[in-house]
């Protein structure tokens, strides 16, 4: 008994110490991040509760574009999808223009020719590369890096002037289409990336130089953001996210499509999962991209070929043949009034993007109208776990951590 009066002292004790907690403590604060905020990319809005600095939960809301992208592909013809794929992640459109297309061929089972194979690959890995280079650029300007962004944004100005010669243009190219390509590489292309890739190579070890040892930027990422390899795959996280934690999941490697089986190429992976080995991951993936493509270069020029299947029912004629003769003419005209009869039934074919796994659903009722176009994307997917992410963080880690998720609006729009 004489222990009681000592048991109630610490009580009373704990009592008023939690009185005074609560006294001297406010409520969490509530912040309204974006849609129009810089570091929300404007078309995002995150709801934050905050105690003191400290990230106590947070809510996601994506939509604000209002483009309504599978319903626009249900409205048109098969064909008249492509510029709207295009739009999706705007940084590295044609590989949405490739995952697209594949899904359309495995409606109608036909195979492109193999010179087609070559060029999408080397298209989509030119687009690959833009991608992780706005990426890594921007997430480095947004910590008040100014040189290493111009590093990588003159890197990608390299880039896209490939694409340009390519494909005609530098960001939406509208290149791939159902059955082939717009057109062949042009006979300057392999001296273009040639002269262009040692620059470009250049520019990566600036940026390497400038920031991947530079303590402020480190401590800027490792420990921040962390994903667990369990978590990515409960969130069904793909991507740089998915193998910066230690996952070496790639599509191009464990479910080859087009001609990757064929090409020489690492998939690297992480350790821990915080942005730090996001970032390396991004960065190897560039090396592992010019190599790719200079592969590609390689075997298109010893090997010439077609790059269209040779269906007039399926692929649209050049415009060079429409303007020259009759019959391509009348053929063009009915292609785009009538567009090709895709076979009733469903479909689903995935690519390995820039982000992850980009998968298109689509469904024919044997019309040349989509019954049904849905889109997977990666960086809907991909930001799911981001309130888990950054539970417990410093509001500035939610910077870098949203960069390095690269959520881009016109892919999260429904």
């Amino acid at each position: 008994m004489a222990s009681e009066p000592h048991l109630l002292t610490e009580r009373s004790r704990d009592r008023e110490e939690d009185d005074s907690y609560r006294d001297l403590h406010t409520e969490h604060q509530v912040l309204n991040m974006g849609p129009s905020h810089p570091a929300s990319h404007g078309t995002v809005k995150f709801v934050i509760e905050l105690d003191g600095e400290t990230i106590v939960g947070l809510d996601v809301q994506v939509g604000y574009l209002h483009r309504g992208f599978e319903k626009e592909c249900e409205s048109g013809t098969w064909y008249q999808a492509i510029p709207y794929t295009d739009r999706l992640n705007y940084n590295s459109a044609i590989l949405a223009n490739v995952g697209y297309c594949l899904a359309v061929e495995k409606l109608l089972e036909v195979e492109t020719p193999e010179r087609c194979q070559w060029l999408r690959v080397l298209a989509g890995e030119l687009s690959r590369l833009g991608d992780h280079l706005t990426r890594t650029g921007a997430a480095c300007l947004e910590l008040q890096a100014m040189t290493p962004f111009l590093f990588g944004i003159e890197a990608r100005e390299l880039i896209w002037d490939l694409q340009e010669i390519l494909c005609g243009a530098r960001v939406t190219s509208n290149y791939v289409r159902i059955g082939g390509v717009k057109h062949d590489m042009p006979a300057t292309f392999p001296a273009v990336v040639r002269e262009s890739f040692p620059k470009i190579r250049e520019l990566l070890e600036d940026f390497d130089d400038v920031i991947t040892q530079n303590r402020i930027f480190v401590d800027r990422l490792r420990g921040t953001g962390f994903l667990s390899k369990e978590d990515c795959i409960r969130y069904a996280v793909t991507g740089p996210l998915l193998r910066a934690a230690g996952v070496p999941q790639d599509l191009r490697k464990t479910e080859p499509y087009l001609v990757y089986d064929q090409i020489d190429f690492d998939v690297p992976i992480g350790e821990v999962g915080d942005n730090y080995d996001r970032y390396l991951v991004c960065v190897e993936e560039m090396h592992q991209s010019l190599r790719i493509v200079e592969q590609c270069v390689a075997w298109l020029e010893k090997n010439p070929g077609p790059v269209n299947v040779d269906d007039p029912r399926v692929r649209w004629p050049a415009k060079g043949r429409v303007f020259n003769k009759m019959e391509e003419l009348i053929q063009q005209f009915k292609a785009v009034t009538e567009g090709p009869m895709v076979p009733a039934g469903e479909a689903y074919h995935a690519i390995e993007s820039a982000n992850g796994e980009l998968g298109f659903y689509v469904v024919s009722d044997g019309t040349a109208v989509p019954w049904k176009v849905r889109c997977r994307p990666p960086s809907f997917i991909n930001l799911a776990p981001l309130p888990l992410m950054v539970k417990g963080a410093l509001l500035a880690d939610l910077i870098p951590t949203f960069d390095f998720v690269n959520m881009i609006g016109g892919e999260c729009d429904r």
